[in-house]
């Protein structure tokens, strides 16, 4: 990753200057919205929290705002650099709180050096945060600071640099330690760097089961041993040995851990050539660690090597901690941050690190594969489900230990937690929820393909279905294998099915007056898609998913002559579920009718309605043109889909339709209520096209463009529960259009 001090430069001051900025969040467009926000109406809420000082939760930002506050003695590997040239640090960890969590920051730089000064004035600002993040204060003061903070105030304050970094590195040593066959009690463990991070890494070790006879503490004098010459601080001194060990090459002999949170280039290979058998080696001084990832490999190739570095495998990143523990804190209200809340951030960590690697987490580092194992012992920082991993396991500890305020459904607290990650994981949460509530049979024609194992796997640990794979099953098991997955899947081989003949009979009977002979029939039937087709049409599968290896009208013509479409509709259609900035629109026909007749456009937007109203949407239906309600009386596209709209509305007077209309009358109420009052369609959901073209290119657009996420296309109008993917779809994509197949299923 090619980073120069011009990039770094620019990205701080192009457009506006820094990294945050307080965005509003309630209107304030109005004089009516003024009286509410400010003057007057704001007196009544200040009376509110004068009686009760808990209701300040509820009526302010308190509950989701947290301080980041440093003196910037301690800056990154920089050392004291003063409290002022901390505030790009501090800003960048601003954005990351809101980034990966949605917790708001205000970035404190306090230009001051004596701790009880620094206490004195935290304590008085914190009626105003949540919680309190103390960054960058060198030790042993931070230490001080944030045990009489916490002893002062009823907020979390938890002190990163100490405790973050103890999180994750426990986190990874927890997984490293299995991977080596080896116990915390039994593990020699030498720590080289004896500040803030390096105290607190060894303590929460100590909490996870490390014997503290068995940790060896460095410092830049080297071994911290009985009889040491000189003052050794308290928080050193619990960590004294008795040994003859003095320098860190010294220590080094026969140990099964080195963690190095000191500074760069200390250790060499040849002082990691005396360590014991597959040795762990965390390397963490940032930005540079004591041993480069490459010569540590080097030195000793059978060693688990973790580095803070993102262009190595197992990155130490605190990102991976702070925003999730706070923000399980922030959300059962918190009075502190236990240690057996910290404990629980790490085991979660470590759990995570054991599961499937999503696609987006694989494209975001240019990787084709990620497992479990030496080189992943922990997740990556812009994995998604550590927002669904770490808080509930927070909240959880601090139900148990009676620091909070609150107590939280920790299922429905997982919910709540899905719906920061945006409007689409909420969306699909409901139609889960109904997969879950009556789990069909699905079968996979592309069983052999890693996404679709990854996938069924996913499906199946979730209780969304029970996916049937289609494939040769030897190679299906040596790609499980290969992929890492504990998963037994249901596999058939078409070629080798029980059923063939009786599949080949069904389909010869099916299309006997469409030129199909018998032989043909046969060979088909061993043809995955067709054989699959046939299960459903059987009545041995529930439903059917291909095309990951084809395009979509390749793989789905077999599903219109084998299943073909319901009574009642002539051709079947493709509906795409835009999100856009939490704005849920569909879009028809994305996929299949070139140029839809009126007859045809209605029963589109009938058959999308339909789909609407399955995600608990309540259909406003648009039918699009380049003009508005007659102004191109002459011309054919306008008329048709007028035309659309009336058939529509005759035939469905229960639906809101209309149309023709341009797309802003369509989607901004201020124009159609300004400009067409009579409309039927305000801000309207769901949008009909007049042509492929237009519909296929609106919706990469804005997909592309526009950012939005798209769910899709969901095949509509089949007889049974068929659904087609595209060939660049994720796991992720196949598991959402997995279990809405099912939930078609159970219509």
């Amino acid at each position: 990753m090619d980073i120069s001090r011009d990039s770094v430069l620019r990205y701080h001051s192009e457009g506006r200057k820094g990294k945050i900025a307080v965005v509003p969040t309630k209107p304030s467009l109005t004089q009516y919205d003024l009286s509410l926000a400010y003057t007057p109406g704001v007196a009544i809420p200040v009376l509110e929290i004068a009686n009760d000082p808990q209701l300040a939760y509820e009526y302010t930002a308190k509950g989701n705002l947290v301080a980041v506050i440093t003196n910037g003695t301690a800056v990154l590997g920089l050392g004291n650099r003063g409290a002022l040239a901390s505030k790009p640090v501090m800003e960048g960890k601003a954005l990351l709180f809101k980034r990966f969590a949605d917790i708001d920051v205000f970035d404190i730089e306090l230009d001051l050096t004596d701790p009880d000064q620094i206490i004195q004035v935290v304590q008085a600002m914190a009626p105003t945060f949540g919680g309190i993040n103390l960054e960058d204060i060198k030790a042993p003061e931070c230490f001080y600071i944030e045990q009489r903070l916490s002893e002062l105030l009823d907020i979390p304050v938890f002190h990163d640099d100490q405790h973050g970094t103890a999180i994750i590195a426990t986190a990874g040593l927890i997984n490293a330690l299995e991977l080596t066959g080896r116990t915390m009690a039994a593990t020699r463990l030498v720590i080289a760097g004896a500040g803030a991070a390096g105290i607190a890494c060894a303590e929460l070790l100590v909490l996870a089961g490390l014997t503290r006879g068995n940790i060896t503490l460095c410092d830049t004098k080297g071994v911290i041993y009985a009889g040491r010459p000189g003052t050794i601080d308290p928080f050193k001194a619990r960590f004294v040995q008795e040994t003859t060990a003095r320098t860190l090459a010294d220590a080094l002999v026969g140990a099964d851990v080195f963690l190095g949170l000191s500074a760069a280039n200390t250790v060499t290979g040849e002082m990691l050539q005396g360590m014991a058998p597959q040795p762990i080696i965390f390397a963490l001084a940032n930005p540079d660690p004591e041993i480069p990832y490459p010569e540590a490999r080097a030195a000793r190739p059978d060693a688990i090597v973790a580095t803070g570095r993102s262009d190595y495998p197992n990155q130490v990143n605190n990102v991976l901690g702070f925003p999730f523990i706070f923000r399980g804190a922030l959300d059962v209200g918190a009075r502190r941050i236990t240690d057996k809340m910290k404990l629980a951030a790490a085991h979660a960590l470590a759990a995570l690190a054991h599961e499937d690697v999503p696609d987006s987490v694989l494209k975001s580092y240019h990787l084709d594969s990620l497992r479990f194992g030496p080189e992943y012992i922990l997740p990556k920082p812009v994995d998604p489900r550590v927002l669904l991993w770490v808080p509930p396991a927070i909240a959880e500890a601090a139900m148990e230990e009676g620091v909070a305020r609150r107590h939280v459904d920790l299922a429905s607290y997982r919910d709540a937690l899905e719906s920061r990650l945006g409007k689409g994981w909420t969306l699909m949460r409901s139609i889960f929820n109904k997969a879950r509530s009556n789990p069909k049979r699905m079968v996979f024609a592309e069983g052999e393909e890693d996404r679709i194992i990854r996938a069924a796997a996913a499906i199946q640990s979730q209780g969304l279905g029970m996916p049937i794979l289609l494939g040769r099953p030897e190679v299906i098991a040596n790609n499980i294998q290969r992929l890492g997955l504990d998963y037994q899947p249901e596999v058939y081989n078409p070629r080798e099915s029980p059923r063939l003949e009786h599949y080949a009979e069904v389909l010869f009977e099916r299309r006997k007056r469409r030129g199909l002979t018998h032989i043909e029939a046969r060979q088909l039937a061993m043809r995955a898609n067709y054989h699959g087709l046939l299960m459903l049409a059987c009545g041995e599968a529930d439903a059917f998913l291909s095309g990951l290896t084809s395009n979509y009208i390749e793989a789905l013509r077999p599903a219109l002559q084998v299943i073909g479409t319901r009574p009642g509709v002539r051709r079947a259609a493709g509906c795409e579920m835009m999100i856009v900035h939490d704005r849920v629109v569909f879009f028809a026909d994305t996929a299949i009718n070139v140029t839809p007749s009126a007859e045809e456009l209605a029963n589109i937007a009938e058959l999308a309605a339909g789909v609407a109203t399955r995600f608990g949407i309540n259909p406003r239906i648009a039918m699009l043109s380049f003009a508005n309600f007659g102004s191109a009386p002459q011309e054919e596209s306008p008329q048709r889909m007028a035309e659309a709209a009336r058939i529509l509305q005759e035939r469905r007077p229960d639906l809101a339709v209309d149309g023709e209309m341009q797309v802003n009358s369509a989607l901004v109420p201020e124009i159609t209520e300004q400009l067409y009052p009579f409309s039927r369609v305000k801000k309207a959901n769901v949008l009909i096209f007049p042509n492929l073209d237009a519909a296929n290119t609106a919706y990469q657009l804005t997909q592309r463009l526009g950012e939005a996420e798209a769910i899709g296309p969901i095949l509509m109008g089949m007889k049974r529960s068929v659904h087609i993917l595209l060939p660049d779809d994720e796991v992720r994509d196949i598991v959402n259009l997995a279990a809405f197949a099912a939930v078609d299923a159970q219509g």
